[in-house]
């Protein structure tokens, strides 16, 4: 008689087949989504006899599902121009922690920022990565929440570096003034505008004055912080410097150094700066025939910031940018790899976990160790391509068409033995 288990199994692995197919195409626009591939294999094997030659003779069970793949091809990326949403293009994977503290793994990138200003998942779990402090990155600390907003400050600098690009001019009357205004930075951030003061005091000669409003040093006048004479040759070039207060002149003639800013009122540090009177060996301060002005001016300190924006770069590392106009790293997100992707467990919400079968993660930064790099403001699409699942859905239905006529067939042939007895 004929058993009715064998084309049975043939439609629970064809049904499962069909559900696995399914899944992928409702998955179509998952955004990180990996589709799947089920696998068939046979059942266990009845000896019925041996051939003359002695070879076994058997009969199969059926079929089951032996196994149903992930398949970890890469999908197509899209530009979106969010810079919470970021696309792996390559092997790896991001790692998130939810709120009980179970580390997942997810290749979907379109990430938000929540109220605490930390990179979020769309399933409420936080984006791992290596924080920044002051701008550097120590990629052997522990993992920990990137945040991306709120909170992040950029720390002010104080000007230790000046220079004037500027001229003199050497037609001007004995007598004649001009004057210029640089704004510098204390260690608090605080802005203070000095005026750089210019007299001709003689045929190639000019006395310089650099003052600061009495406000800023708890006077009730404008006070002097450096002075001295400036003196050129026959070409224009500044051949001389002689300070009488405030600084030490630095020969040959290439700037003052070391002028002090004490007693500022804000309660910030004596500001000691230098005046820089060449550039990679350019001179900045010249006299020649023409109106004296200064076309540029330049000095290396900056009041603190708060985060306005940011920005990824292919290692993961975010760049915070700064109401300062400054740009310093905040944090690095980080991937991880597996010595076996078929044995994670996929979890739901587009997160996979580790499991003895996938081995541990390989958790470092990206384009390192095998692993992909990473492109701000675009999402790895789902990988799932809807002709070929077509073609798999067709071939699964005509697979549980045949194991559902062989029932039939099964059906029909014990009637007729039924039959028989009448």
């Amino acid at each position: 008689m004929p058993s009715f288990s064998i084309p049975l199994s043939g439609l629970n692995a064809s049904s499962t087949a069909l559900s696995a197919i399914s899944n992928d195409i409702a998955n179509l626009n998952t955004v990180g989504y990996k589709g799947t591939t089920p696998e068939f294999a046979d059942l266990f094997y009845q000896q019925i006899g041996t051939a003359g030659s002695g070879d076994p003779v058997q009969l199969g069970a059926g079929a089951r599902v032996a196994t149903v793949a992930s398949v970890f091809t890469q999908g197509s990326i899209e530009s979106t121009g969010v810079n919470t949403d970021m696309a792996i293009q390559g092997d790896g994977f991001f790692v998130t922690r939810d709120a009980s503290g179970l580390l997942t793994y997810t290749r979907a990138g379109n990430f938000s920022v929540d109220s605490n200003g930390i990179l979020t998942a769309a399933d409420g779990s936080k984006v791992l990565g290596y924080p920044a402090v002051n701008g550097v990155i120590d990629t052997n600390q522990p993992l920990a929440p990137v945040a991306v907003a709120g909170g992040q400050v950029s720390p002010a600098s104080a000007t230790t570096q000046t220079q004037l690009n500027m001229n003199l001019d050497a037609s001007a009357a004995v007598g004649s003034s001009f004057s210029t205004p640089v704004t510098v930075y204390d260690s608090l951030g605080t802005a203070h505008v000095l005026t750089y003061n210019f007299t001709k005091t003689g045929t190639n000669a000019w006395n310089y004055n650099i003052t600061i409003p009495g406000a800023d040093v708890g006077q009730a006048t404008d006070q002097s912080i450096s002075s001295g004479t400036l003196g050129f040759d026959g070409t224009g070039a500044l051949n001389a410097v002689t300070v009488t207060a405030g600084g030490t002149a630095a020969a040959p003639a290439s700037g003052v150094t070391a002028i002090p800013v004490t007693g500022l009122a804000d309660g910030a540090n004596t500001l000691t700066f230098d005046w820089n009177f060449t550039n990679n060996g350019n001179p900045l301060v010249t006299q020649v025939a023409g109106p004296s002005a200064t076309s540029a001016t330049h000095q290396d300190g900056f009041s603190s910031g708060s985060l306005l924006n940011f920005s990824l770069t292919k290692d993961g590392t975010i760049q915070g940018i700064f109401s300062n106009g400054r740009t310093a790293a905040i944090g690095q997100l980080a991937l991880a790899t597996f010595p076996n992707t078929q044995g994670l467990l996929r979890n739901g919400s587009n997160d996979f976990l580790s499991t003895l079968a996938s081995g541990s993660p390989s958790t470092g930064v990206a384009g390192t160790g095998g692993r992909g790099t990473i492109s701000g403001g675009a999402l790895e699409l789902s990988n799932v391509d809807v002709a070929s699942e077509f073609s798999k859905l067709i071939v699964a239905q005509r697979g549980f068409q045949a194991n559902a006529k062989t029932i039939t067939t099964f059906d029909e042939v014990t009637q007729d033995a039924i039959n028989l007895k009448r």
